[in-house]
């Protein structure tokens, strides 16, 4: 079992910046890539960003490329999501979850994710 807790998430005007945690425990992080997915209450749950266990490629969502960017500290046992550029349109609870490496490859399926934070909120305004 791995447990995930996200935190960082707030309230920050259009175009601040956050920076969210997801610290793991129970098992070490370094054997799962993790997503970061996000759900606001008019979507259906939405891919963000995904990092290879070690850390070594990176994908993103089109809406978020250029302006997040997801990072990993296996030796904290945590995954990061560094938001700057924030639009009223990034407002939602955002996730990360861990997928175990045994699957291989770029996954934004959260459907093939194992394990869930309880999410944290994240509130752009205008």
């Amino acid at each position: 079992q791995v447990q995930l807790v996200e935190s960082g998430g707030g309230f920050v005007q259009a175009g601040g910046s956050l920076r969210l945690s997801c610290a793991a425990s129970g098992r070490t992080l370094s054997n799962y890539d993790m997503g970061w997915f996000r759900q606001n209450p008019e979507k259906e749950r939405e891919f963000v960003a995904f990092i290879y266990w070690s850390g070594g490629n990176t994908y993103y969502a089109d809406s978020v490329k250029g302006r997040f960017t997801i990072s990993r500290d296996n030796a904290k046992n945590t995954v990061y999501l560094q938001m700057n550029a924030l639009k009223t349109e990034d407002t939602a609870v955002y996730y990360c979850a861990a997928r175990p490496t045994y699957l291989r490859g770029f996954a934004d399926n959260g459907n093939t994710y194992d394990y869930w934070g309880q999410g944290t909120q994240v509130t752009v305004s205008s």
